[in-house]
């Protein structure tokens, strides 16, 4: 049970879906942000990619909701997923990815500890792996806006269902319509 009362059933609206529908003013916003980071036109991180990103550090943070979403989000745009999802997320190192979205991904992992853990070597080593500005900061920034959701979400003890099939269910959605449609 939430920590609140969110004034609806939480099963209904799982996760962030209660609180967003507790304060939509605010909602409108973070979902805006979150179809920015996620889903508008990159020139080279695909949305699956940005998902991926999102899960990684929803993981990080042990925040069950968000990732179970983003991994679902994340496996519905990868190839070779919901696999390639949950090896990034066990074992980043043995994960079957390119050089430069793993050197992404340890740096979102430094933005979950604290945003000065991002040191010159990690970024060096991400632009060695053929990162690039825009990469970086949009992985910094995904990788801190998720620190931010998950914290709401977990901060306000919501509800995080245990079948997949609501995280996939959801996905689709998200996948079809976009975060801003709510």
């Amino acid at each position: 049970m939430a920590h609140i009362d969110l004034g609806l059933d939480e099963k209904t609206f799982p996760g962030i879906t209660g609180p967003m529908r507790f304060r939509p003013e605010t909602a409108r916003p973070l979902n805006e942000l979150a179809e920015v980071l996620l889903r508008a036109p990159h020139p080279t991180l695909t949305p699956g990619q940005r998902e991926l990103i999102a899960a990684y550090v929803s993981g990080l943070n042990g925040c069950r909701f968000c990732c179970a979403s983003h991994s679902a989000l994340a496996a519905a745009q990868l190839p070779t997923a919901p696999e390639l999802v949950e090896q990034v997320r066990c074992d980043l190192d043995a994960a079957p990815i390119g050089d430069r979205l793993r050197a992404l991904l340890r740096i979102a992992a430094a933005v979950q500890k604290d945003g000065r853990q991002v040191t010159t070597a990690l970024i060096d080593a991400a632009r060695q792996a053929g990162a690039t500005d825009l990469e970086i900061h949009d992985t910094v920034l995904i990788a801190a806006a998720f620190c931010m959701f998950n914290r709401y979400v977990d901060g306000l003890g919501t509800f995080a269902p245990d079948d997949p099939g609501t995280y996939e269910s959801a996905a689709a959605r998200i996948v079809r319509h976009g975060y801003a449609a709510g």
